[in-house]
């Protein structure tokens, strides 16, 4: 699987908490941390401060308070983006 390079916060709203990812292959995709944040220690990321602290570490996303994401869960579940004139929602 191919391993995180990149990530910037794409959206945060009631409804959506996504990452765009970049990945060490090229592809650029879009996770949806949203299901995760009902599950013990993913909860605290439904502070927003705490969820903007993230950065990329071993080819994943990591937080603070040690909260990872495994690389190919991000890879296999990310939505991929179309290069030119695409919208994601």
């Amino acid at each position: 699987m191919s391993r995180l390079l990149e990530m910037k916060f794409f959206r945060r709203t009631s409804l959506f908490l996504k990452n765009l990812l970049v990945f060490k292959n090229g592809e650029t995709k879009l996770y949806d941390c949203k299901p995760l944040l009902d599950f013990g220690v993913f909860q605290e990321l439904n502070d927003l401060n705490y969820f903007l602290s993230a950065k990329v570490e071993h080819g994943t996303v990591v937080w603070p308070h040690e909260q990872d994401i495994c690389p190919d869960t991000l890879y296999l579940e990310g939505k991929e983006i179309e290069k030119e004139g695409s919208a994601v929602c």
